[in-house]
């Protein structure tokens, strides 16, 4: 089992570094925690929020070119086990979040076959799941009935996830008046405290102050160090590499490249000064006035 090297330098965040994942060896005879196979997401185009049942009807009778169907991933295969942590990286619109989405079992895949073992827990959009109208402290009550939890289990991890999300009095105000950032905050400290075998999460990770992105890192590695699985969505290269002992890059519902974080994000890098390249090319094209790249 191979592991990186630490230094005693300030990480990408300004904040202390942390001793990265350890790197496991995939040829080993463990389990999969994760198992996706030819995984493929297909949405019709035909079926938006527009089409009235007029429009449905006209179109039953009107010929019109152009793809009917759009893939949001296609061909995504990869395996997880415990101790590895998966950064998925990648343009907007490139199926990142749609595959997290799969993993929580949110959609079904159109075709392929995905195998998630063991307990669940993510946090994928700030403040899904949550009740406006209860506060804080009800939420997580809440919370913890839908994830199967009973009540005096809830009740023993109350005070720790209260605690841990800092919020205050605020913790017994309803959800309504909080800050998105308030609420990623109580999320990611729901999400984390049920010591999950997979743990899904989506950008969640640079929201808050620098005591709370402290903890929340210090939060991840002690998953990842105690052999869970995790699996992040993120723009932010700093998290990848520091947080990640694997990468994958997915653009335009493919994957790219697998591999190490490090030579993961080198690619995701050049291609994404490539397509700058190119867009201020088309703006330069048409006349307009493009900005000049450093």
């Amino acid at each position: 089992m191979a592991i990186r090297a630490t230094t005693d330098d300030l990480s990408f965040d300004g904040l202390p570094k942390a001793t990265p994942p350890p790197v496991r060896d995939e040829a080993g005879d463990e389990p999969s925690v994760i198992e996706v196979r030819d995984l493929g997401i297909r949405y019709s185009l035909r079926l938006t929020k527009k089409n009235t049942l007029r429009h449905t009807f006209i179109n039953m009778f009107t010929k019109k070119d152009g793809p009917k169907d759009f893939w949001a991933l296609r061909n995504v295969s990869f395996d997880l086990v415990h101790g590895q942590s998966l950064a998925v990286i990648g343009p907007n619109g490139a199926g990142k979040s749609t595959l997290l989405m799969v993993l929580a079992g949110i959609l079904t895949p159109s075709e392929g076959e995905v195998s998630v073992r063991g307990q669940i827990s993510s946090l994928l959009t700030l403040g899904a799941g949550f009740d406006q109208e209860l506060t804080g402290r009800d939420n997580i009550l809440l919370a913890g009935a839908f994830l199967g939890l009973d009540h005096r289990e809830v009740m023993e991890r109350l005070e720790p996830i209260v605690e841990f999300a800092d919020l205050g009095e605020f913790i017994d105000a309803p959800i309504k008046t909080y800050s998105s950032g308030m609420r990623a905050r109580l999320g990611f400290s729901i999400a984390t405290s049920v010591d999950p075998d997979v743990l899904l999460l989506d950008e969640v990770l640079a929201t808050g102050d620098a005591i709370f992105r402290a903890k929340s890192k210090a939060r991840i590695l002690e998953l990842v160090h105690s052999a869970k699985a995790i699996v992040l969505v993120t723009h932010d290269m700093g998290w990848v590499t520091e947080f990640c002992n694997r990468a994958m890059l997915i653009e335009r519902g493919n994957v790219i490249m697998q591999g190490e974080p490090e030579e993961v994000v080198a690619v995701h890098l050049e291609h994404a000064e490539q397509t700058k390249r190119e867009k201020l090319e088309q703006i330069r094209r048409y006349g307009g006035v493009a900005p000049k790249i450093r």
